[in-house]
C-alpha cells in the first residue's frame, strides 16, 4: 500500500471518527423566544400547566414519569375532545403502582397512551405543545403531574415558548421513546 493510499486511509477514518463524535455531541440550540419558571410549594404550577393545554391549537405530546393531578388528567382529555392531538408516554412502573395514577383513565377517555418500560425510569417529565408552529412551547423540570408535586413537594416547572427548534428537538426525542413503547390498550 502506498504511503498516499495509508495517508487518504488515515484522513478518511480520522473524519468518520470526528463525525461519530459530533453525532453523539449535545444538541446546541440558540436561545430564542420567553422562559417561564415556576416553584413548588408556592407557584400554581398544574395551573399553568393546565392553562398551557387549553390553549394548545393542534397538538399535546407528554412524556410523564407520575401522573396523579385530576386537573391536568381532565385538560388532556377535554383537548382531545375539542380535536387537538393529544398523545401520552407513561413510566410502566409507576403507573402500575401508584393506585391513584391517571393514565388508565386517560386511555380510558380515548388518549392515546404508551408505556416506557425500556427504562429503569421513565423519568421525562415533559410536554410539548404545537410543535412546529412559531408559538410552539415546551415544558420541563422536576414537576411531576401529581398533587404531592403541587402541595407537598418542592419541585420546578420550566415554560419555554417560542423557540421552535428547541420544541423540535424535544418532539424528537418523543418520538424515539414513543418507538420502544408498547400502546396501552382499553
Amino acid at each position: 500500500m502506498s504511503d498516499l493510499s495509508r495517508f487518504s486511509g488515515f484522513v478518511l477514518a480520522a473524519l468518520l471518527t470526528a463525525a461519530s463524535a459530533q453525532a453523539d455531541a449535545p444538541l446546541q440550540l440558540s436561545a430564542r423566544g420567553t422562559l417561564q419558571v415556576a416553584f413548588t410549594p408556592g407557584d400554581d404550577v398544574a395551573g399553568l400547566i393546565v392553562d398551557s393545554v387549553r390553549k394548545a391549537k393542534r397538538q399535546v405530546l407528554v412524556q410523564i414519569y407520575s401522573f396523579t393531578h385530576k386537573d391536568i388528567a381532565q385538560a388532556l382529555v377535554d383537548a382531545k375532545r375539542r380535536g387537538i392531538d393529544v398523545q401520552v408516554i407513561a413510566d410502566q412502573r409507576q403507573m402500575e403502582s401508584i393506585v391513584t395514577s391517571r393514565v388508565d383513565w386517560l386511555a380510558e377517555q380515548g388518549v392515546p397512551v404508551w408505556i416506557d418500560s425500556e427504562h429503569a425510569a421513565a423519568h421525562n417529565k415533559v410536554m410539548i405543545i404545537d410543535n412546529g408552529m412559531q408559538d410552539a412551547a415546551v415544558m420541563t423540570g422536576s414537576f411531576n403531574f401529581t398533587h404531592a408535586g403541587q402541595h407537598r413537594n418542592a419541585e420546578n416547572l420550566l415554560i419555554l415558548r417560542g423557540n421552535p427548534n428547541l420544541a423540535e428537538a424535544y418532539a424528537a426525542n418523543w418520538r424515539r421513546h414513543k418507538i420502544h413503547s408498547q400502546p396501552l390498550r382499553h
